[in-house]
């Protein structure tokens, strides 16, 4: 015994110790080797074993775990710098995402003992694969990239599809895109539908836009008071972009209708209004109602006369009366329960309402301006 411990604590042994260490490792493993060397099958003579799916496995996780990480790196570099552009920022995050999975697949495939050059024999199984029924796929994760590249479509623009949807994008997958609605609802629409399909990007380039907003009054009506009431509507709503310049409000005849002459409001939003495009209307024809009513200008409904002979046997003033029957009542005035307050511009205060929350989610964000 001191014999083997002087032999264990002389230097010159130092060597001898450390094949010593190796030689039991692989005795202890010796049991794991039959396993990991377990051949499952052979493609263009290349042996495809357990230890080699294994570490293919492994390599594979690995590569996906960094790119979350360099998602999540770029995306505390966008909230530390808000003056950086967020799509740009996207489109690099998505980029690095992609190109890390690539390299991690080539990785995976030499773990396992496929030569890249022999990796064409995948490659035609993949194209006979897309032959078969993964083309629309593949045509999703190429028009992706497109509009990853192409800037034509951003995270965070305003976007009406050719069905009539609109919303801001929220997200653009490998296989979809996703818009939310200003209701909240998310919608899944293929990329592909980006691409070859006609799509209406409210924020692209310039934030604000133009909308018009129709309205009618009574025949016999002053027009200038008409439009002196709806200049007034478009100062009274905060959304209107300039009351001055180039892109001030205007009021147009635009039609001699059946019952009314036919006008619209025509107003330039801020670029904050712009993505909301339907309560921003409703606004308008609140404003709209309120500024008619102020200046004694009729609404018209279409109307139609009704001439009876009898009522009943009656005519004349006995057959109206007759006819005006009042069933309410008296004392169901009294009885009706309280209602909430009616004033204000509810439209109004939902756009506020979004736009405070879009601040409070970005805070540090820099408001867009459009042009005054």
């Amino acid at each position: 015994m001191p014999g083997l411990l002087a032999a264990a604590a002389a230097p010159q042994d130092a060597s001898g110790a450390g094949d010593w260490v190796r030689d039991a490792a692989r005795e202890h493993s010796a049991g794991l080797l039959p396993v990991l060397d377990y051949k499952l099958l052979t493609v263009s003579g290349v042996p495809i074993t357990v230890g080699g799916l294994v570490a293919a496995a492994v390599v594979l996780l690995l590569t996906w775990v960094v790119s979350k990480l360099a998602r999540r790196g770029l995306a505390r570099y966008g909230d530390r710098h808000p003056r950086t552009s967020q799509a740009s920022l996207y489109t690099v995050s998505r980029i690095v995402q992609y190109a890390l999975l690539a390299a991690g697949l080539l990785i995976a495939l030499a773990a396992i003992g496929m030569p890249v050059g022999k990796f064409t024999v995948f490659a035609g199984a993949i194209g006979v694969g897309l032959g078969f029924g993964l083309q629309a796929i593949f045509n999703n994760f190429i028009s992706g990239l497109i509009l990853l590249f192409d800037k034509s479509l951003r995270v965070g623009d305003f976007v009406e599809l050719e069905s009539g949807v609109h919303g801001e994008v929220r997200d653009i997958h490998i296989r979809a895109t996703t818009i939310v609605t200003n209701d909240n609802i998310d919608i899944l629409v293929p990329n592909s539908e980006f691409v070859s399909g006609r799509v209406v990007n409210w924020t692209h380039g310039d934030g604000s836009r133009r909308i018009k907003v129709p309205f009618g009054v009574a025949y016999g009506v002053d027009k200038d008071t008409v439009k002196q009431a709806a200049l007034e509507a478009a100062a009274e709503v905060p959304f209107t972009l300039t009351l001055e310049g180039a892109r001030r409000p205007q009021v147009w005849l635009v039609n001699f209708g059946e019952s009314s002459l036919d006008f619209e409001l025509v107003i330039w939003l801020t670029p904050e209004a712009t993505k909301r495009p339907s309560t921003v209307k409703a606004a308008y024809f609140w404003a709209l109602h309120s500024a008619l009513a102020r200046h004694g200008l009729e609404i018209p409904f279409p109307q139609r006369d009704l001439h009876l002979r009898s009522v009943f046997g009656l005519d004349g003033e006995q057959a109206l009366r007759a006819l005006r029957l009042d069933t309410a009542p008296a004392h169901e005035a009294d009885a009706r329960p309280l209602q909430p307050s009616t004033a204000g511009n509810d439209a109004v205060d939902d756009v506020h309402r979004a736009i405070r929350d879009e601040q409070a989610r970005h805070p540090d964000a820099a408001p867009e301006t459009g042009e005054q």
